[in-house]
């Protein structure tokens, strides 16, 4: 059961590791990202960021879509982490049980056209792949942490 999908460039750091895993009770990460999956040093590195007593799986999107499609992952508290807008736009057209992203940070852009907050700079794309989501139904929020309020990512498009 997925518990929380959120878009956070800088993927299992404190506030993933130890505030959203514990608060929504996941027990597997999943780290959905077609680079990482490949690149051994970031591996490693997520790796050693893994909370104490919970799985973790690193995958491209498309075979995290793949085992999400196939029912394996059902088993497990699933908690997403995928590294920009563009995988979970993704992993959200390739798994429709998707309903809702919790948006927590992007990489700062040179193509920046607007922050939807401090930690949200998107650009001119990322902000059509948001507007298609929405359309279609998702909830996008912004929170920093559980305790942070909620900001609708729609009022702000």
């Amino acid at each position: 059961m997925i518990k929380l999908m959120r878009i956070d460039y800088r993927l299992i750091h404190g506030q993933v590791a130890m505030a959203w895993t514990s608060a929504i009770g996941a027990n597997c990460l999943l780290v959905a990202n077609d680079a990482v999956s490949k690149d051994s040093m970031r591996i490693t590195t997520l790796k050693l960021a893994r909370p104490a007593g919970c799985k973790l799986v690193i995958k491209s999107v498309e075979d995290s879509i793949t085992a999400l499609n196939s029912g394996v992952t059902d088993p497990y508290n699933l908690f997403i982490i995928v590294e920009s807008v563009e995988d979970a736009y993704r992993l959200a057209k390739g798994y429709r049980n998707i309903r809702s992203i919790n948006f927590g940070g992007a990489k700062p852009q040179k193509d920046c056209t607007r922050k939807l907050s401090v930690t949200t700079p998107v650009s001119e794309r990322d902000m059509q792949l948001l507007k298609e989501l929405v359309n279609e139904g998702i909830e996008i929020e912004i929170r920093q942490v559980p305790g942070d309020e909620k900001i609708n990512v729609s009022k702000l498009l």
